[in-house]
């Protein structure tokens, strides 16, 4: 009964991406011919559009170098197109869940069918959580330090958004870093909120000692996270590179899609500057994918930038490479590793499968 829930909840959250997004397209394109539109898309150059999907595939790959990394550190002989797979079903899985929570349970269950320890595969995850907050907050204060005048002009009224945004990745930031330093601090904390919760009935109490034990395992886990960085500095600091790295990968996307327009006048590091802005304001907000508050916010981010003629079609196509591109490929291939693992699990009895759920879900 649990998993025919969890499956619905995941259908409806696809279902609500595609809604939400024709949605915005209607409303963004109202009073408009599909027809002028389709031949808007048809003026960007296919050969840039291509550059673009390669850039979309080593932004996956790049999550999937730091897996492939890390478990070699831990000896652990698995081939990259393994950890692809885990990284295109993590990227699945965060695409249609609200903050992109569902990625990382879904890598380590999948992991585990592989038989990788999930001690391992959760301080895995736990690094690349920490790197790619830290990155993407790090480059937002390094563009706003250094190109302070342009971000103003084209974020302009979104700066309440972009405000909000900063403030939960920071807090986000912030909770790591004080469990990561005052584990036990935390979680007292943890513990003592969780009853408050409960006695003022937020929590049912059939619940409560449920979440107190997830309480004790997340600060357990970052105990053991925190003793990893401060033992293994050099390799932490290899990692935050590699996704720097990826990163630009994806935020290169809206640049090339300019590019494929013929379109100058706005430097590299400008495009990517915004688009950082974006990535920052949207990503942290409870909606699978952040569909149509991104599509909003590039609109009128871009503007000036690709021309009110130009930027509608640019969104879509931006968006359709670094999103929908890549909720396609990673729905593609997060299928087949089901059925793989549905047609193991027939031949070796689902009493396996059940067991590894449980101990990702302890996790």
């Amino acid at each position: 009964m649990m998993k025919i829930k969890k499956n619905l909840k995941y259908v409806l959250n696809i279902f609500f991406i595609v809604v939400i997004g024709w949605l915005t397209v209607r409303l963004l394109f109202r009073g408009e011919e599909f027809s002028d539109i389709v031949a808007d898309l048809h003026l960007a150059k296919k050969s840039w559009l291509a550059v673009g999907a390669v850039c979309v595939f080593c932004y996956v790959a790049g999550e999937s170098v730091i897996i492939k990394y890390m478990l070699r550190l831990f000896e652990v002989k698995t081939p990259f197109r393994r950890c692809l797979k885990y990284s295109f079903i993590g990227f699945f899985f965060s695409c249609i869940t609200p903050s992109a929570s569902g990625g990382q349970p879904a890598q380590m269950y999948y992991m585990k069918k592989d038989g990788i320890k999930i001690g391992f595969s959760t301080l895995i995850m736990l690094i690349i959580t920490i790197a790619f907050k830290a990155v993407q907050v790090l480059l937002a204060v390094a563009f706003l330090l250094f190109n302070f005048g342009f971000i103003k002009i084209h974020v302009g009224r979104l700066w309440w958004l972009l405000l909000i945004g900063f403030i939960l990745n920071i807090a986000y930031i912030a909770g790591l870093v004080f469990i990561f330093y005052k584990p036990l601090w935390a979680r007292k904390m943890g513990i003592k909120l969780i009853n408050l919760l409960t006695r003022i009935r937020i929590l049912k109490e059939k619940n409560n000692e449920k979440y107190i034990n997830k309480i004790k395992r997340i600060c357990d886990n970052y105990m053991i996270g925190s003793e990893y960085i401060k033992s293994n500095v050099h390799t932490v600091i290899n990692i935050f590179l590699i996704t720097l790295v990826q990163r630009l990968f994806l935020l290169a996307v809206t640049w090339i899609v300019y590019k494929s327009y013929g379109l100058s006048g706005t430097g590299f590091w400008n495009i990517i500057a915004l688009q950082t802005m974006i990535g920052v304001a949207v990503e942290m907000l409870p909606l699978p994918g952040a569909a149509g508050v991104t599509e909003g916010c590039f609109t009128y981010m871009f503007m000036s930038i690709f021309t009110a003629e130009l930027v509608k079609p640019a969104m879509l196509l931006s968006r359709g490479l670094s999103f929908y591109l890549l909720l396609i490929m990673s729905a593609l291939v997060t299928f087949v590793a089901h059925f793989i693992v549905m047609r193991n699990d027939k031949k070796n009895g689902l009493e396996g499968s059940q067991e590894v759920k449980k101990e990702v879900e302890k996790e």
